[in-house]
């Protein structure tokens, strides 16, 4: 992983904070700016949705902090940052069937939690910039494809009306207190360090460890529901080169994605062929909240950010399943 540096700057001179680095898109970018020799790397992470496991590898890094704290407390925030130059927030609840069967909780760490780091932000001398997981749910019921930034509809789950609150906050910070943040609405994201445990786990894993289990898994739906997935190197590409993009990209959102879409059912036949499967899989209602179709045009973080994915879904798919097969 990482073979391909995103960055021109040497990183040996900034220290980093990546809020939810023990999550799947966190963990993968604290392994990127350690491999690049970040001068240091400080992860704030409860625990609730992430996995020390996903750090063991960096404990003895001595660019390499852990700081177990909630985002949802104002001075963790504020003593996380203490002489940070860039943030990548990504810590947040995922999901939205869990939004739909807990609103509340979603509403406090994806809402006041990240109200709480741009009070942190605005208040800090040494950060540049901060750069945050944002969402392609806040499309909503948007029917335009492929999806531009500028286009957006109706939220349709809790978790989308939330990070749809972010965007919106970020905007006023930025134009009341002058912060620099960018946003990154992520499509899909896929890869190694991605769970397929526990109740609100993304499908690719699930897949991927019904294979591994030899046993069906279950599509919500018809499977006829097209997304455009993304391998998380791309969406790391994308944070890197977000920290040190012009100012022209500050208080801005951007799609992180292919631009290119798949059903589901074509996702599960590539897998199923690839593990020389012949599993077949189980079909159940449709979730509540899920957007149909899914297409990112992403022609603003190509201008701006200079952002190309450099991994098809087909190969982020192989590289993946090599990963899953080890665990």
């Amino acid at each position: 992983m990482y073979t391909k540096a995103y960055h021109t700057i040497d990183l040996s001179n900034y220290s980093f904070l990546i809020t939810g680095g023990a999550g799947f898109i966190g963990s993968n970018l604290v392994e990127y700016l350690l491999k690049y020799n970040a001068k240091t790397v400080r992860v704030l992470d409860n625990f609730s949705n992430g996995y020390k496991d996903n750090l063991d590898e960096f404990m003895d890094n001595p660019s390499f902090e852990l700081l177990e704290g909630d985002i949802r407390d104002l001075d963790t925030c504020k003593s996380a940052m203490n002489g940070i130059d860039f943030v990548s927030h990504q810590a947040a609840l995922g999901s939205v069937p869990r939004s739909i069967n807990d609103p509340r909780t979603s509403n406090d760490v994806n809402i006041t939690g990240f109200l709480n780091m741009l009070i942190a932000l605005k208040e800090t001398s040494s950060v540049k910039r901060m750069v945050y997981a944002a969402s392609s749910s806040t499309y909503g019921d948007s029917k335009v494809l492929p999806k531009v930034e500028d286009q957006i509809g109706k939220p349709l789950s809790p978790y989308a009306v939330t990070k749809y609150v972010n965007e919106l906050y970020a905007d006023v910070f930025g134009k009341t207190y002058n912060t620099d943040v960018i946003g990154l609405r992520y499509f899909n994201v896929f890869g190694p360090k991605q769970s397929p445990n526990g109740a609100y786990a993304a499908v690719i894993p699930l897949f991927m460890q019904a294979l591994k289990d030899a046993k069906s898994p279950t599509i919500n739906g018809d499977g006829g529901q097209t997304r455009d997935f993304t391998f998380v190197d791309n969406a790391v590409q994308a944070n890197i080169k977000s920290f040190f993009a012009g100012k022209e990209a500050a208080n801005e959102v951007f799609n992180v994605a292919c631009g290119e879409r798949i059903d589901v059912n074509y996702l599960w036949n590539s897998l199923r062929d690839s593990a020389n499967s012949t599993i077949e899989a189980n079909y159940g209602p449709p979730r509540q909240g899920d957007v149909r179709d899914s297409l990112a045009n992403i022609s603003k973080a190509n201008s701006l950010l200079k952002y190309k994915p450099e991994f098809t879904v087909k190969e982020g798919l192989k590289i993946t399943w090599h990963w899953f097969l080890k665990q």
